[in-house]
């Protein structure tokens, strides 16, 4: 979010010459809720239930822009090679999930960079919802919560999208703003750049700038608007009581389609401003301490953000986006046990396995049957693995993957890791176990992965020792239940 206020009579030149062609659980309102919402956008058919959207995978998104930050001098700032990273990652998921996506140049921009434009086929091109976050950060430091947040909260929205694939009834637009912290300036290009009758296909822009702060509130944009109700009626549903955004009033990027006519709302959870004794009585937290105490800081990593907050922003982006573009048709559920051979007994099909490691070995029982895949338990430096080519179903309402574990070692420490398991779907690791997880028999672990709905993608179990003290990992009973 960007510092300073912005002056409300700023003025606004809107130009016709340039198109840009884009290239927790969840809660759901009441029946009556949803009867009596008002929506800014004629919404005749009742949206499906929206997924909900997985906060693990958010957070490894934001994982990936702290590793960017950290390998290009710091930060992310706009017209940095941090940013440019940053801009690569994003593009290069929305690509490979199908969007059409583009790259507007802001040659106005304090820092001349790109803003990042992106669109999910299906929907009318004269209905369009917008949800924008801006990518980049201050000079300070990663700018993790401002905005990386943001950011990750709408890739992964964008990224389920694409994955359950559902009937719509309104374009969905995502954006990636530059030169956000240098005043608005790529979200006020991208405006500009609009003709008026672009500017009235846009029913509503939806802002996300800071929504995982540590000590954070819970805060709309335009709170008693009809534009703002699908995002409070799912709050509302927590019952979070949110309040008005007034600390970020004209300080991101939907100022400029504000004042262009558009409707806008958003989430936030604060920034440099505190909390108040009866914020803190609703919401927990630090009372009169900053919602952001690395607010514009080289301390805004990964760990200036709040889970819980970043999850209730991300089901309520899925929760207002379903409301508001999707409609009553979505592919067939074709459920039941996607993994195969989950408990070994088979051979090796269709896993794929380091020598031994699929095993009927009496040293270490199977869970059920004679069979397991055991990682580890060498006691020398080695590295094994055990993967799986996975389609997920689209169009299923839960996707559980789950399997059974036993940890034992002979490592002596209550401290340090020296040997781990690390379970990964894709790019995304699920879990990390280690030789301080070691017990008794085994324990089933399980994972939300409706993420990776319409997705083929690897289920890998990756296995390594360091030089002395084996520590065996025995999987067995493997299952990924879609229904």
């Amino acid at each position: 979010m960007r510092g300073r206020t912005l002056s409300a009579g700023v003025a606004l030149a809107v130009f016709a010459g340039m198109t840009v062609t884009p290239a927790a659980q969840p809660v759901v309102a009441s029946p009556t809720t949803a009867r009596t919402l008002a929506r800014p956008i004629a919404a005749t058919v009742a949206a499906l239930a929206a997924p909900d959207i997985s906060v693990s995978n958010v957070q490894a998104h934001l994982t990936q822009f702290n590793t960017i930050a950290t390998n290009n001098g710091g930060n992310r700032r706009a017209g940095s090679a941090g940013y440019t990273a940053s801009l690569t990652y994003v593009k290069t998921r929305l690509q490979a999930a199908g969007y059409t996506v583009s790259e507007q140049y802001c040659s106005s921009c304090r820092y001349p960079s790109n803003n990042l434009i992106a669109e999910w086929p299906g929907g009318p091109a004269d209905q369009v919802v917008m949800f924008g976050a801006h990518l980049d950060g201050v000079s300070a430091g990663p700018g993790i919560n401002d905005n990386a947040t943001g950011s990750a909260t709408l890739l992964e929205n964008a990224l389920v999208l694409a994955a359950q694939n559902p009937t719509m009834t309104k374009k969905v637009r995502f954006a990636w703003w530059t030169d956000e912290e240098q005043g608005l300036n790529g979200s006020r290009f991208y405006v500009n750049s609009l003709n008026t009758t672009q500017r009235g296909y846009i029913k509503g822009y939806y802002n996300f700038d800071m929504v995982g702060s540590v000590n954070g509130g819970y805060f709309i944009n335009r709170v008693t608007s009809t534009t703002a109700a699908p995002l409070k009626a799912y709050w509302d549903s927590l019952g979070l009581q949110p309040e008005e955004n007034v600390e970020g009033q004209g300080r991101s990027d939907d100022y400029y389609f504000q004042q262009a006519g558009i409707p806008t709302s958003g989430y936030a959870a604060g920034a440099s401003a505190r909390k108040t004794s009866a914020q803190a009585a609703k919401w927990g937290g630090t009372a009169n301490s900053a919602y952001d105490p690395c607010y514009h800081r080289s301390c805004d990593t990964t760990a200036n953000v709040s889970a819980t907050v970043l999850n209730r922003a991300a089901d309520g982006v899925a929760y207002a986006l379903w409301q508001l573009a999707v409609g009553g048709g979505t592919p067939t559920c074709t459920g039941g046990q996607v993994i195969g051979n989950g408990g070994f007994e088979t051979g090796s099909t269709p896993w794929t396995a380091s020598s031994g490691v699929i095993t009927n070995s009496s040293s270490q029982p199977a869970r059920t049957g004679s069979y397991k895949a055991w990682l580890g338990g060498n006691g020398t430096t080695r590295t094994e693995s055990l993967t799986q080519s996975v389609t997920v179903p689209a169009g299923c309402a839960s996707y559980t993957l789950s399997f059974w574990l036993h940890i034992d070692t002979a490592e002596t420490t209550g401290s340090t890791a020296y040997d781990r398991l690390t379970v990964q779907m894709g790019s995304t690791t699920l879990a990390t176990y280690s030789n301080l997880n070691a017990a008794a028999g085994y324990t089933q672990r399980g994972f939300n992965v409706a993420g990776f709905a319409g997705q083929t993608v690897t289920l890998r179990f990756t296995g390594t020792e360091d030089s002395s003290l084996q520590t065996s990992f025995v999987v067995d009973d493997v299952a990924l239940q879609a229904s």
